[in-house]
């Protein structure tokens, strides 16, 4: 590339931070843009590996550079083809209702944008979901009900503004953790209070004055006593309801009725509800932050409004340091929701139910093939495919057969569907296992457009270097299809300013005000301007400078009436209860280096360092209950299904309730993917399934055997997997590490002609193996009936060795390093590599005894700040120092 630095933005959550990329003799570099207004210059774990992972995935086979059909490689003009002639011959055969997209907010809006035209303007299906359905749709449905828009009203310097910040099921220390720096700088330099509502305590505990740990799914009755409460208090501003917001009184009557017992319902503290409850009161700039703890509900839509009730009610909406906030996990779920990425919208934030806005779009388009109403959700279109009744299905850039619940059922649907093309970045995924059709698509550093963060800002994602292969974009790749079918005239794009400009275009068409997503001033704007646009919140309305940092902080909402709408929505339980067979209820969630289902994060050494392997977190109580003790393997059973995880015993969690980490696939582990767990009830608004309120059974998994494998990055092993019934994979530099568990002792298929080293201690039932290749170690396996302890960052180190020593050889067999301390542990701080033993080893003796400290030893807690509460809590946790 020409260009030695890159300005564009960060591929992980919906903060949409701004990232430089910069030329280095060894490739590329990457630091936080000091001048992109959601960030300022600082970033997170992930997004300062994001060229680990660009690495990583240059290794091997890891990258699909291809297009194959039917297993074979073609040409692009071949595949397009053929793609064509699929989704015609659906169309003649069985119509348009036969025909799905299931794309992903990793798609840029210009990719979006095409996907939504092609499906549902010229193909006729209104089939097409994301999966933001698992991540936002209950917000969407929310606002849409409150505001009568798709709109988040503040922005990210609300947080930094406010006297109080009401974290709701968000752990943003670990999800969101640039939003998390910023509130904690807030509040050491201005004393902001913090309230968390979680079930369990987490990282973000270390930033809340208050936590309540609340029962998991009694949200409604926790905002609906706070509502009552500032009725009775006087704290109604009854002068702005009356003037801006319908549906007070009834909402009222509705919290009345869940008020009497709010304590009990939500097994939270009386004093602590009442010390919540009185600093929400008395505090004007108060910002409620909510994410997926309220989305991921089979009553998401209704925790949603209860939330904004108690804003609405108290005119804290789109104020400086007064609104609520909903904070997204995908990089452009945004960006997709505004060209009608979901089954229930249409393009610029139209209406499927509305023949007015049916019309529009369709005169806009030129697409006489679309039609009003909206389509199969993403639970029910896997469903559809699994009966039958849709034939073809396109995934972009998205791995449902990980992600979605009840996901042994969408792998059944998707081996059943007679079409089934997929567009990816990797040439293996869960999904794409069943793909008739692959296509490559580019990925991060190689497409060029935009995404829309959690607070509106569109910014630009540009390309810094070249795709593998024949890669392409998305939109390019969509193009052709559409062009093959007979659409030429309607998908003339040659590049991605095109696209982008017709998007802007569109939403400035016949707006007059009517939608607030409007970026009409973009509708004309250069080819070169769009290459240098900086930031900018929407709406950026025709002839305006700039765009809109607050909305509706004038009381003007988005209804035909102005005026927003308190919703009057009552406590209940959800779908499922614990039960003596189920007694137990799971919460899903993230960690903190890993993303999504780890196609990327899990190929980056120092992201899988973190958290090597999967764990269930359980309270001590019911671990003894259970006859579980630390580091056992455990097995998790649902009504669904079932999957094994090594135990972590904690006090974070409540008596009653367990944590699963989501991230986890069959690439990765054998028995790891929760969704397996997960039943597919859905809010009845939204769409979005219940995955945080799972019952389950946790019971012994007793294997005779347990085992470490370390492999050189090929994917030639020893032994077959297959055979194992549990592992887990870790990156781990240059080498593989593997988990291994087991009853019967796994069948050794050798590596060819490699050197082979073996001692077998058959009292002890011990086994160590290691193969080398002209002298360098390609593989080792450690065997014995409980886990091998060895000191693995040595053993990885001994990858990068042209050749072993005879000592290493001799160490290696007898399973010890050269330095028994040598050992980093699970890593803490992935900005610097800094494992827990060290940490631990300078707190115990005495050098480091204060975060502070830590820092300025070993440099962990000084880079994104993530990785202070695991720090605090290893502090917590040293022997004391004895003074000699």
């Amino acid at each position: 590339m020409p260009t030695p630095e890159i300005r564009t933005t960060c591929p992980y959550c919906g903060v949409g931070c701004g990232v430089i990329v910069s030329a280095t003799r060894d490739g590329w570099a990457v630091g936080g843009d000091p001048d992109h207004p959601a960030n300022k210059g600082r970033l997170c774990s992930k997004g300062a590996a994001l060229i680990d992972t660009v690495t990583a995935e240059a290794k091997g086979d890891v990258r699909l550079t291809q297009p194959m059909v039917d297993g074979n490689p073609a040409p692009w003009d071949s595949a397009i083809r053929a793609v064509a002639d699929r989704l015609l011959a659906t169309l003649a055969d069985h119509g348009p209702d036969a025909v799905a997209f299931y794309v992903s907010g990793q798609l840029l809006t210009e990719d979006y944008y095409v996907a939504n035209k092609l499906i549902k303007g010229f193909i006729g299906s209104p089939h097409i979901d994301t999966n933001s359905r698992l991540c936002m749709a209950s917000t969407v449905a929310g606002h849409k009900r409150a505001f009568g828009a798709d709109v988040v009203p503040g922005c990210y310097e609300d947080l930094e503004l406010a006297d109080l910040v009401v974290l709701v099921g968000s752990n943003l220390a670990w999800c969101h953790p640039v939003l998390a720096q910023r509130l904690r700088a807030a509040r050491q330099q201005r004393g902001t209070r913090v309230v968390l509502i979680d079930p369990r305590g987490t990282a973000s505990s270390d930033l809340a004055d208050l936590h309540l740990a609340l029962k998991p799914g009694s949200d409604v009755a926790l905002f609906n006593g706070l509502l009552a409460h500032l009725e009775q208090a006087g704290a109604i501003d009854r002068d702005y309801a009356l003037r801006h917001v319908q549906g007070l009184e009834a909402a009222l009557e509705a919290a009345y009725a869940d008020a009497a017992d709010v304590a009990e319902s939500c097994g939270l503290d009386p004093a602590d509800l009442a010390t919540f409850y009185d600093w929400f009161t008395v505090t004007p700039r108060t910002v409620t932050v909510f994410s997926q703890g309220v989305n991921q509900s089979s009553r998401g839509t209704d925790k949603v409004n209860a939330i904004l009730n108690v804003h609405l009610a108290t005119g804290r909406v789109g104020k400086p340091g007064s609104s609520p906030f909903s904070v997204t996990g995908q990089p452009n779920a945004m960006g997709g929701r505004e060209v009608g990425g979901l089954a229930n919208q249409l393009a610029a934030h139209m209406n499927p139910d509305d023949p007015l806005d049916v019309e529009r779009l369709r005169r806009f388009w030129k697409a006489p093939a679309l039609k009003g109403g909206q389509g199969l959700k993403a639970v029910d279109m896997f469903r559809a495919i699994r009966d039958g009744r849709i034939k073809a299905l396109w995934i972009m850039a998205t791995n449902p057969a990980v992600s979605l619940p009840e996901s042994d059922l969408v792998r059944d649907a998707l081996a059943l569907c007679p079409t089934v093309i997929v567009s990816d970045i990797v040439t293996d995924t869960d999904s794409l296992r069943h793909a008739h059709i692959r296509l490559p698509a580019l990925g991060w550093g190689e497409k060029d457009g935009t995404v829309t963060n959690s607070e509106r800002r569109i910014s630009r994602q540009r390309a810094f270097r070249q795709g593998p292969g024949e890669a392409k974009p998305d939109w390019w790749i969509m193009t052709q299809v559409a062009r093959a079918m007979g659409f030429v005239a309607a998908f003339p794009y040659r590049t991605a300013v095109e696209i982008f400009r017709e998007h802007a275009a569109l939403s400035d068409f016949e707006n007059d005000g009517l939608r607030a997503f409007d970026i009409g001033a973009m509708a004309r704007v250069r080819d070169g301007d769009y290459q240098q646009m900086a930031p900018f919140q929407w709406p950026l309305l025709a002839g305006a400078k700039r765009g809109t940092d607050r909305l509706y902080g004038d009381g003007r909402f988005s209804h035909a009436n102005g005026k927003a709408r308190m919703v009057a929505v009552r406590q209940q339980a959800p779908v499922e209860r614990a039960s003596l067979r189920f007694p137990l209820i799971a919460n899903t969630g993230r960690y903190r280096d890993q993303w999504h289902t780890m196609t990327r994060t899990g190929l980056a050494a120092r992201l899988s360092a973190h958290r090597p392997e999967p764990l269930l977190e359980m309270h001590p109580d019911d671990a003894a209950a259970g006859g579980l003790e630390e580091g056992d393997l455990a097995r998790v059973t649902s009504l669904r299904g079932e999957v094994v995880m090594r135990l972590s015993i904690t006090n974070d969690q409540r008596p009653g309730q367990v944590f699963l980490p989501m991230h986890w696939n069959d690439l990765f582990a054998s028995r790891g993917g929760i969704s397996r767990l997960v039943t597919g009830h859905v809010d009845a608004i939204s769409g979005q399934p219940e995955s945080k309120h799972v019952p389950v059974r946790v019971e012994p998994w007793r294997t005779q055997w347990a085992g470490l494998l370390f492999t050189a990055r090929s994917l030639v092993l020893p032994l077959a997997l297959d055979d194992v019934p549990y592992w887990v994979r870790q990156e781990a530099g240059d080498c593989r590490i593997h988990e291994l568990a087991g009853d019967a002792p796994p069948v050794l298929t050798g590596l060819g002609d490699c050197e082979h080293l073996e001692y077998q201690d058959a009292t002890r039932a011990i086994a160590r193996h290691a193969w080398l290749d002209q002298g360098r170690l390609v593989a080792c396996l450690f065997i014995g009936p409980q886990r091998p302890q060895v000191a693995r960052d040595w053993l990885a180190r001994l990858f990068a060795q042209p050749a072993l020593s005879a000592a290493d050889r001799a160490l290696l067999l007898a399973g010890r390093s050269r330095d028994a301390g040598a050992d980093a542990g699970p890593i803490v701080c992935s900005c610097y590599g800094v494992g827990r033993a060290a940490i631990a080893a300078a707190v115990a003796d005495g050098r480091a005894t204060s975060v502070e400290a830590v820092g300025k030893l070993l440099s962990a807690g000084t880079g994104c700040g993530s990785c202070v509460p695991e720090i605090k809590e290893i502090i917590r946790h040293a022997a004391p120092v004895v003074a000699a």
